[in-house]
């Protein structure tokens, strides 16, 4: 007997064990691709069922993301993808602006010639992407672009920040509708990199500023959640 697809994958999928931080990973990047939409429902048993864990390591799992304010647990109801609302979505976007400057500065002062390595194949990386019509690859890489910029720059506290507000972010422009073509350009990023090969920390900061205002600025405010089918998401 043909086993239907759905089934299929769930069950190659249960065929290893996936550690806490494997599947905090699965998550965070079906979040940063979009494949994840805020006000998802999380449930245990499913989640539990996919990566072949036990509940008590997907109950760790959804704490550890609802302490990182990707999840949302309900009392009485389980846990859900966040939906941030306006006012949240402001906030990111002004902490943000707040980091990402320091980000900047702190990164041209370090840099060397292994860290421009690094950023030359992000870029490389997103414009193979975009070349292929890949968008999934293209939203994660244009949100790990920015932790990249965080993690070159050497400070591990900047670093987790900056993974937490990217992956809000791509909550907020998964919910808000926000096109990627126009919120994450391929070109912003290359002139960031630009102006930090060059050492100029003024027009590095300024370009890092534009870019969050561009973003910010495409959001629109008619974002619908819908249901989706877990075992897919994770084959």
């Amino acid at each position: 007997m043909t086993r239907k697809p759905s089934v299929a994958r769930a069950m190659a999928a249960s065929e290893r064990e996936h550690t806490v931080d494997d599947i905090v990973e699965k998550i965070s990047a079906a979040i940063l691709e979009h494949r994840l939409a805020p006000g998802t429902k999380l449930g245990e048993d499913r989640l539990a069922s996919i990566f072949n864990a036990s509940r008590a390591k997907i109950r760790e799992v959804l704490a550890r993301l609802s302490h990182e304010q990707v999840v949302e647990l309900i009392p009485q109801r389980g846990a859900f993808v966040a939906k941030p609302t306006i006012e949240q979505a402001q906030d990111v976007f002004e902490a943000r602006r707040l980091i990402e400057p320091g980000v900047l500065r702190r990164l041209i002062g370090t840099l060397d010639e292994a860290k421009q390595q690094r950023l030359n194949q992000h870029l490389a990386q997103e414009s193979e992407a975009r070349q292929r019509n890949d968008a999934r690859a293209t939203v994660r890489l244009s949100g790990e672009f920015h932790v990249l910029l965080a993690e070159l720059a050497g400070n591990s506290a900047l670093s987790r920040a900056m993974r937490e507000l990217s992956t809000l972010t791509c909550l907020i422009i998964s919910l808000y509708d926000a096109p990627t073509a126009t919120s994450c350009r391929a070109d912003e990023h290359e002139q960031i990199v630009d102006a930090v090969r060059r050492g100029d920390i003024g027009q590095a900061q300024s370009l890092m500023l534009h870019h969050l205002d561009h973003i910010e600025h495409s959001l629109k405010l008619d974002g619908e959640s819908h249901e989706v089918d877990l075992e897919s998401i994770f084959a």
